[in-house]
């Protein structure tokens, strides 16, 4: 028997793990704030997330706490999370059960991104392309995400389709199936953002993708076979080859 082999849901706490300490390589994190949560009910209500108050950079699989979304005695345990997690993310899950993973940041470009008049991204290149007609703008942005914000901010993301809210004035917030799908998607949202940003500064008209090209893109993203999870394989290889405690 394994040390951990009475902690359930192992694997899965290893991914998300690998997936806060590679947040940190790519500098999309922000102080102890920002949340990845991971379903592990069928219905969605139950989900592990990060613990208050711990830098992504010391997050490890068994830190990580276990809290499920109809108990309102959460917020008195504790262990208890965020209050703005307990907000987003619990609301989320128990309003969306195809919500398995939510990754929510204020990395750099998606937050210039949002805090755009028009925060849409569209499609100029290939990357962009993948969140093409999978993106919702919130641009009522009324404070931090405790339960009123919260509960409007799942309400924009009813449509299983949609895998991307930008939160205008805040951040991104990435909806996957699991780790590696969230993570690759919210790696990719930053890159693309980028891009349209340094396209944005050229100024210079921008060569926008026709709705049929980039809609047949978005789906070949979808269906590309296993790249999601073989980038987050490697992520966890590079860590494993750093000695890195993230597995513990």
């Amino acid at each position: 028997m394994t040390l951990h082999a009475n902690i359930t849901n192992w694997a899965e706490r290893v991914d998300l793990a690998a997936a806060f300490r590679w947040t940190v390589k790519l500098n999309l994190h922000e102080a102890v704030a920002n949340h990845f949560s991971l379903a592990t009910n069928p219905e969605g209500t139950r989900f592990l997330i990060n613990p208050n108050g711990r830098h992504f950079a010391r997050i490890t699989a068994s830190s990580l706490i276990e809290i499920d979304a109809n108990d309102p005695s959460t917020m008195d345990r504790p262990d208890a999370p965020d209050p703005t997690a307990w907000g987003l993310h619990g609301s989320i899950h128990r309003a969306l059960p195809h919500a398995r993973c939510l990754m929510h940041v204020h990395s750099i470009h998606a937050t210039v991104l949002a805090s755009l008049a028009d925060s849409r991204l569209p499609p100029i290149d290939q990357n962009s392309a993948m969140f093409f007609g999978r993106q919702v703008v919130d641009a009522d942005y009324g404070g931090m995400a405790f339960a009123e914000e919260a509960a409007r901010c799942a309400d924009l993301l009813r449509d299983p389709k949609i895998t991307t809210l930008i939160m205008g004035n805040h951040g991104v917030l990435i909806i996957g199936q699991n780790v590696a799908d969230a993570f690759n998607r919210l790696t990719y949202f930053e890159r693309a953002a980028e891009t349209y940003i340094r396209a944005l500064q050229t100024g210079k008209p921008l060569r926008v993708l026709s709705d049929a090209v980039a809609e047949k893109t978005a789906q070949e993203w979808e269906a590309y076979p296993a790249f999601a999870e073989f980038h987050l394989r490697e992520i966890k290889a590079l860590l494993d080859e750093e000695g890195a405690s993230y597995a513990n």
